[in-house]
Order: structure tokens, then C-alpha cells, then sequence
């Protein structure tokens, strides 16, 4: 009830969200923040000394403050506000290739990679002369630690690694991870877009150089994102942007930039979705993430339950530890065919490569069908999704679909 959008009903019927490792959908507390600033307080944050631009600048910092004690980094200025999962890891790889990478270096990724942490570093090592090397997986979904263990040497600039795969929801052993890179002071980059939610996400404990997360998968807005670094690192690399707020000094020939996190904030910042992500980290502590969690497991092994009972299916991947999502194929019938009919019957799910093309094609697919619960799901919604997928089945043999 707390969720606007989910009482409404798709082409006549109940509307059941099952694409939340996509977006998630927005509780109303959220959604009345975000109108709230735009109502009575919308200012250009950090340019001006009225009281509109007080208070809003006020929250902006509010927020940050609030990020920094949510994954519990050391300062403040270790949190950067970006537009999402994307631009922070395309600005930590901007900064690597400026500084750190020269021909005949190494950087390392896994075969599981959202293409947001795969192809930054691939073109990276393209225009460089550097080798990418890829931490691969075995079948049931699970990174082959000795392989990663070995590919470690004084060449490796950096490890980039997703925290939970976006396709076959393993959550990787990422402490061990990082763990083994610092053993050679390798710095370590954790895509924390489909952790965060699930996970309270402490890198204090996880000791990971750089982690980076998107609002829009954790109840907030999209378009807000945050990058957390440590201070060794992000002093010194580059900013990717340049502009406006972030520029200490400047002649028409050169500038300087000013301190963490300005540095790398340059241009008018997205202060809705800011304040909306500040709303969202209160609602998600209200309900309490052990809470959470324990909901959400439970209905994650319901679902493998039911979905198993399913003639014909066959699960992508059985990682030994998972999170959030659960993707398959029904032998005969094209993915996109299975979403499609299923979205006639009022039930979002997400269909295709999922931006991981390289992970599919380990299993040798092109497309698979993702089903991805949030705590707002329940059980019956697993049941209706059980009977909508078998009356696919049927509709799908009796008509002979092809997509």
C-alpha cells in the first residue's frame, strides 16, 4: 500500500512488478520528498547565499552525510553524486586510463559483467595496449577462485567485479575478493547495483577501494547514482567532467579544482533525485533490512520452488549463494514470446540479454526471461506468475509462436 503504482491494474488486470533488478518502484514517502523540493525549495544547490539555495544545499549535504553512515565510509567527501552505476565506474575508469594504465598492464573483470562494468575497461585496455583478463564461471553460476587467485601480478591495475550478478543473482564472495588483491595492493572497483538493496553494504568491512550504486534500483529516483572512493585514489585521478561548481581558481588558461567531493561533481546537480535517494535509505531502515532480507529469501526459495515445477524449464545458472533474481528458458518458446504474453496478462517481467551478452553466451543463449521479486511481492503473486507461465506454455505449443 505504501506503493503508488502497484495499485493500479494493466489491461484490466491486477498489476504485478516482478522487473525490480531493473528499477524498482517508488514508495510514496519518496515520491512526496521529490515534490516537496520542487515545491517549496527548488535552488541551484552550492551557488547562491538565499535562503532557497540554504536550504536545499542543506539537504544536498544532508544526504551525502546520510550515504556516508549507510555504507559506512570514513568521511563525506568519500561520496560523490553521479547520475548512476554507469558514470561512476566510467569515472573511476576515465581516471585509471589517465593515470595508471600503460601498454602491457593488466585489469581484471569476471565473465558475469553488466556490459557497465565490462566495456569501459575493455575499450580501455583497447586504446591503452593493456590485457583484459576475465575471471570466468562455471555453470552452476559461481567465479572459479583459483583461476581468479592466479591471474593476480604486479601488472594488475585494478579489479572491477559485480557484488551479485544482474542475470544469475550469485552473490560473489567479494570480501575474499578484495582481500586477495591487496595482498598485492591491487585497488578493487565492487558494482554494488543489485547488492545494495538486498545487503547492507559496509565497506569499511569490505575494505573495497571503490564502490558505486544507482538510486533508481534501491526505491529512488533514476538518474542519481553514487561513487565511493577512498581518499588515496581519488586524489588522484582526473575528474571526467568539467564545469561548473567543481573549479576552485581559474585564469582563461588554466584552473584548479576544488577539494573531494566537488572535484568531481561538475554542472548543476540532480537534487531531486538526491533528496528522493535520501527518502528512500529512511523508508528502507524503517522497515528494517533484516526484515527485509528474511522476506525477501523466503520468497526468492518459493519461487525456485514453484518455477521448478514448470515442464521444460531450465533455470540459468544455481549459484550456491543468491540474491534477488532468478532467470530462465522454456525449452521450445522464445523468451521474448514468454514476457510478452505474460504482460497480457498484467505481469512485468524482463526478457533478452540483459546487457550481459558475454554471460549468455556461456550457456549458449541469446535472450532469457529474469524474474526479479521485491519485498512488496507476495506469494500469491508467485502463484498467479506459476498458472500465467503455463498458460504460455500452452498458448505458445497451440499457436506455434515464433518470435
Amino acid at each position: 500500500s505504501d506503493f503508488p503504482i502497484l495499485k493500479r491494474t494493466v489491461y484490466g488486470k491486477p498489476f504485478i512488478y516482478l522487473d525490480n533488478a531493473a528499477t524498482t518502484q517508488l514508495p510514496f514517502t519518496v515520491i512526496q520528498a521529490v515534490s516537496e523540493l520542487y515545491k517549496d525549495y527548488n535552488a541551484n544547490v552550492h551557488r547562491s547565499l538565499h535562503y532557497l539555495n540554504r536550504k536545499t544545499t542543506a539537504l544536498l549535504e544532508g544526504t551525502r552525510e546520510k550515504i556516508q553512515k549507510f555504507i559506512n565510509a570514513s568521511n563525506p567527501y568519500e561520496i560523490i553524486f553521479t547520475r548512476g552505476t554507469t558514470e561512476s565506474i566510467n569515472m573511476v575508469a576515465h581516471g585509471f586510463k589517465e593515470v595508471f594504465i600503460e601498454p602491457g598492464d593488466e585489469i581484471v573483470v569476471t565473465e558475469m559483467e553488466h556490459h557497465s562494468n565490462l566495456i569501459p575497461w575493455q575499450q580501455i585496455c583497447k586504446s591503452k595496449k593493456a590485457l583484459l583478463k576475465i575471471i570466468p564461471f562455471d555453470d552452476n553460476g559461481n567465479l572459479v577462485m583459483d583461476v581468479y587467485e592466479g591471474m593476480l601480478s604486479k601488472k594488475t591495475k585494478i579489479v572491477a567485479i559485480t557484488h551479485v550478478s544482474n542475470v544469475l543473482g550469485t552473490l560473489n564472495p567479494i570480501k575474499k575478493i578484495i582481500d586477495l588483491a591487496h595482498i598485492k595492493d591491487i585497488p578493487v572497483l565492487v558494482d554494488a547495483a543489485q547488492s545494495i538493496r538486498h545487503k547492507i553494504v559496509d565497506v569499511a568491512h569490505l575494505d573495497c577501494d571503490f564502490l558505486c550504486f544507482s538510486g533508481h534500483k534501491m526505491m529512488a529516483p533514476s538518474g542519481i547514482g553514487v561513487l565511493y572512493g577512498k581518499k588515496r585514489w581519488l586524489e588522484k585521478i582526473p575528474p571526467l567532467s568539467y564545469g561548473g561548481g567543481m573549479i576552485e581558481s581559474s585564469t582563461l588558461y588554466d584552473a584548479q579544482f576544488k577539494a573531494l567531493p566537488y572535484k568531481f561533481e561538475a554542472g548543476t546537480y540532480n537534487t531531486g533525485g538526491i533528496i528522493g535517494l535520501k527518502a528512500a535509505i529512511t523508508y528502507l531502515e524503517d522497515i528494517g533490512f533484516e526484515n527485509i532480507q528474511a522476506y525477501e529469501s523466503a520468497l526468492m526459495d518459493y519461487l525456485i520452488e514453484r518455477l521448478s515445477s514448470i515442464k521444460g524449464l531450465k533455470f540459468v545458472g544455481t549459484p550456491s549463494q543468491r540474491i534477488g533474481v532468478v532467470s530462465f528458458v522454456i525449452e521450445d518458446i522464445p523468451s521474448d514470446d514468454i514476457a510478452i504474453i505474460l504482460d497480457q496478462m498484467g505481469i512485468a517481467v524482463r526478457s533478452g540479454h540483459h546487457c550481459a551478452i558475454p554471460l549468455l553466451k556461456h550457456y549458449n543463449l541469446d535472450s532469457c526471461v529474469r524474474v526479479s521479486p521485491a519485498f512488496y511481492n507476495t506469494k500469491e503473486e508467485i502463484d498467479t506468475l506459476i498458472e500465467a507461465l503455463i498458460k504460455t506454455s500452452n498458448i505458445s505449443k497451440n499457436k506455434g509462436l515464433k518470435s
